[in-house]
């Protein structure tokens, strides 16, 4: 057992932090969490400033981190980004993929990120040949969040044609697929079949029910989901192919939604429906179901989303880097729909920044104050990720919960004199001190205990850019 005495915390149920929270872990879990303890005990470790759970990154392209900074300074849209992301992707092979990704999720967790959901589609080698390994690129995703130190939701995903009429994927898309549904789920079902799993994904026969934990599927630092990357890029008649795969292994599914309007026109022209209404009328929708963005969504969209309780992924900062629009944040959760968030493209790797950006976006589309409380904007970026990764026993500092913590400084040029709940409207990546995934220290003093990451970054991004 350890012991970590707590300036401020934020104990589960707390609708603000509260000071001198005592907060035992045992074998990886919280034991006791006692409020008010002073002057702490002599052999617990001191952690000045707001200490809160660890965050989830419900939703990452790993490999977009090579793009920061090289494509925000001209015109386009959306679908001139994606060909610059494109390239890099054609770029990648299983090494140098780990170089990256490693050197992206040691980023992840010096930003308080514990928990990363990879939407993995880059499964093959350029021009859609297979490796020797057909999961060779998931693989080096999952050796890389073990480097890093923090727990990885694989999210394997099934991208099989190009538009919504189901023309066949070309040039770089060709390593995204894999013919059909059953080509898909047959390789995705390898990775369980092979006698040697990596070590990160031993099965953790202490993991709590709940999604992600049916045998074979609850590892210790590893999980696995499936995805269907859009209804651009998965026909109809195969959607329910790929959600059963997911039900089956009782595994999260994840998908992108109506985050452009362009996708949503072609849906409607050709299906003669919106996506929301193709994927509820093939049983894709649900509590184990988060669909990222939802930023153009119809009433009715909405109703759906809500009254299945399947959740929404909002990414606000790739939203409005890749002027996506504005998605109607409050109506979801007011429809019943779960709020998590993703950094996607990684434009900033800053789950405090995603946070009131649900609320300070919400300010923008209706010029009013005042949407979200600071503890529902918390649980978006702790609790509500975790359970949407299948981590349901992650994500609050409660006894028998995984012991994640985040410890953020309050006495930096931003966070001085702020008052500890309002340190979630101050405080940015570049705050967080000490971290702890699984009760293990994987940050401390503000620097990575295992990996200089500049220096990673910097060599990952130049060996698959222009940049040498």
């Amino acid at each position: 057992m350890t012991r970590w005495h707590a300036e401020f915390g934020w104990p589960a149920g707390a609708a603000e932090p509260v000071a001198d929270l005592l907060i035992e872990v045992v074998d990886g879990r919280f034991g006791a969490v006692t409020v008010g303890v002073s002057p702490p005990p002599p052999d617990a470790v001191r952690l000045p400033g707001l200490t809160l759970p660890g965050l989830a990154n419900t939703h990452s392209h790993a490999f977009h981190r090579a793009l920061r900074g090289r494509t925000q300074g001209g015109p386009g849209d959306f679908w001139s980004w994606r060909d610059r992301m494109y390239a890099v992707a054609d770029r990648l092979d299983p090494d140098s993929y780990l170089a990256l990704a490693r050197a992206t999720y040691a980023e992840m967790a010096l930003a308080g990120i514990t928990c990363v959901g990879e939407f993995h589609y880059l499964h093959h080698a350029p021009g859609g040949t297979r490796y020797a390994d057909p999961n060779a690129m998931g693989v080096a995703l999952i050796e890389a969040a073990a480097q890093a130190g923090i727990r990885l939701t694989l999210l394997d995903t099934a991208y099989l044609t190009a538009t919504v009429d189901g023309r066949p994927l070309t040039g770089p898309q060709l390593r995204f697929g894999d013919g059909d549904a059953a080509g898909w789920a047959n390789r995705a079902t390898a990775l369980d079949r092979a006698t040697t799993l990596h070590p990160a994904m031993a099965l953790d026969p202490a993991a709590a029910p709940g999604r992600g934990t049916a045998p074979g599927w609850a590892a210790g630092r590893v999980r696995r989901g499936a995805a269907i990357h859009s209804v651009r890029a998965v026909p109809a008649d195969q959607l329910a192919e790929v959600a059963g795969w997911a039900a089956e292994r009782s595994a999260p599914l994840h998908l992108h939604l109506s985050e452009q309007p362009a996708e949503n026109d072609a849906c409607l022209a050709y299906h003669g429906k919106t996506p929301t209404a193709l994927l509820a009328g093939a049983g894709v929708l649900g509590p184990a179901t988060t669909a990222v963005h939802g930023t153009h969504l119809t009433g009715a969209d909405l109703a759906a989303l809500g009254r299945t309780g399947t959740g929404v992924c909002l990414c606000p900062t790739t939203e409005r880097e890749l002027a996506d629009g504005i998605g109607p944040a409050r109506a979801l959760a007011d429809a019943g729909s779960p709020l998590s968030l993703g950094t996607d493209s990684h434009a900033i790797i800053d789950m405090f920044e995603e946070a009131r950006a649900v609320e300070s976006h919400e300010r923008l589309r209706t010029t009013r104050r005042g949407h979200f409380r600071p503890d529902e904007l918390l649980r978006t970026a702790t609790a509500a990720g975790h359970a949407a990764l299948g981590w349901p026993d992650a994500g609050a500092i409660r006894p028998g919960d995984r012991a994640d913590l985040v410890t953020i400084a309050l006495d930096s040029a931003r966070t001085a004199g702020v008052p500890p709940a309002g340190a979630l409207f101050a405080a940015t990546a570049a705050d967080v001190t000490h971290v702890l995934v699984d009760g293990r220290p994987v940050v401390t003093a503000g620097r990575h205990l295992s990996i200089d990451v500049p220096a990673e970054l910097r060599a990952a991004i130049a060996a698959v850019t222009d940049e040498r």
